[in-house]
């Protein structure tokens, strides 16, 4: 099992969760109750599951593709760490991931 801590916008533990190496850290976090919509059900086409890394855990990450950069331009409050979690594949590279929910997000279902 694969080991994650998400964080509150403010840095207080939201819940630690562990998963199966192979599942998406959205599929994680939408299972845990974590406010990450994921509009596009993971096929990287909004950025509503939007996500902080720790700067700590930053560099364990494979790097993001030109197409999720993109994504993460239209991400509000992204920063140099910030990731969409439908593209972190759960590995046991990533036990003990630290990742922050950003403070605002925008809802593309109109919610």
């Amino acid at each position: 099992m694969i080991r994650v801590r998400f964080l509150t916008p403010d840095g207080d533990l939201a819940c630690d969760a562990e998963g199966e190496a192979g599942f998406s850290l959205l599929e994680l976090g939408q299972a845990k109750g974590m406010p990450l919509e994921g509009t596009c059900e993971g096929q990287m086409a909004c950025s509503t599951c939007h996500v902080i890394v720790s700067a700590a855990d930053f560099d364990r990450l494979p790097r993001a593709s030109e197409e999720e950069e993109d994504m993460l331009d239209l991400a509000v409050g992204a920063t140099r760490t910030s990731r969409l979690s439908c593209q972190i594949v759960l590995t046991p590279e990533l036990d003990g991931l630290t990742v922050s929910l950003p403070s605002e997000h925008r809802d593309m279902q109109g919610r």
